[in-house]
Parts: structure tokens; sequence; C-alpha cells
């Protein structure tokens, strides 16, 4: 039987090469544990009444450091051509003694989001509390997000995105489900 309170990671060390390690994950972190790995997309779609629907493939990694928080990184690629599309990191931090959540993330286009939510059981509700962006990002600007994490029965992780912009109400943005990489 496992200690569910550690998880093996692989680091790697030049002079050494790859070895694995027993990472501590801080207590604070049991109810969004689920969430810690790696994570690729079996179905990724993006939609808003302003763009062309589109697809995407995407790797998520949830990292723990032994600290109240999980280290976060996105990639999405083109599935066809494999060409970057984005490319988001940040970390999402929970408040000890609570399922209280802040997902702080930086976007490669331009834009900083502070979120914040609740971790119920198997599910994260997030909603943004500030957005910043450079001055020459490309509009319209993005007003509000609002993202829900949602670990399935069958073990894939789903995360609806929607979105609200200078032109366009709260509508969906972005469906996809993922399923873990790294078991």
């Amino acid at each position: 039987m496992r200690d569910t309170n550690y998880k093996l990671l692989k680091i790697s060390i030049f002079e050494f090469g790859p070895r694995l390690i027993m990472a501590k994950i801080h207590d604070a972190l049991k109810p969004i544990q689920w969430l810690i790995g790696t994570w690729e997309s079996v179905s990724a779609k993006g939609h808003f009444p302003t763009i062309k629907d589109f697809v995407y493939s995407e790797v998520l990694k949830f990292e723990s450091l032994g600290q109240p928080l999980l280290n976060y990184e996105a990639r999405s690629r083109n599935p066809v051509t494999e060409a970057p599309m984005h490319l988001e990191s940040g970390f999402l931090r929970i408040k000890p003694g609570s399922n209280q959540l802040a997902f702080m993330i930086s976007h490669n286009f331009g834009l900083t989001v502070l979120e914040e939510g609740m971790a119920k059981e198997n599910e994260l509700e997030l909603e943004s509390k500030t957005i910043s962006r450079m001055s020459f990002a490309k509009d319209p600007s993005v007003k509000a997000l609002k993202k829900t994490y949602k670990l399935n029965e069958d073990g894939t992780l789903e995360i609806r995105t929607d979105m609200e912009t200078d032109n366009t109400p709260m509508t969906n943005h972005l469906v996809a489900v993922y399923k873990r990489k790294d078991l």
C-alpha cells in the first residue's frame, strides 16, 4: 500500500543522469492532490462567437515541491501541424486549513490572470479576480474568466473555460478532456 502523501518525481542531474526521488506533498494540498501529474488531452475544442471553431492538443503539468501550492504549465499545439499554439504557466495555491484556492497564470500572448475559488470533491471552481494585459495585446480585451476542473469517474480530467470580452458576454470558450500521462 502506497502512502498518498508522497509522489515519485523524475529529475535529471547533468552529471548523474535521471533519477527518481520522493517529494513530500504538503498536507494542505490533500483536497487537490488528484491534479498532481502530467495530463494529455484526448479531446480539446475551442469556439467563441467572434472566431472560427478550432481543435488543439495540450499537455498540462501540475507539480508539487512540498509547499502548499502546485506549479503549473500548459502547452498547446495544432494537432495536425504540431505548431505551438499557446503556453501558460503559474501557481495554484491553496489556503492551508481550507478549500480556498488562488490560481495565478501568465499567458504567452500578454495576459496575466488571478483566479480564485474553491476545491470541492474532485472539482475546482475558479473565477477571475484580476486580469492584466500588456498595452499592445490583441483586442478585444478579456474582461472575465470562469473555469471548472473536474475529475470524472473514468479518471479523465475535464476543464471548461468560459470567457467574457469587451464585445461578448460570458460564453463558453474551451472544453477539453485529458488523460493522465504519467501513470
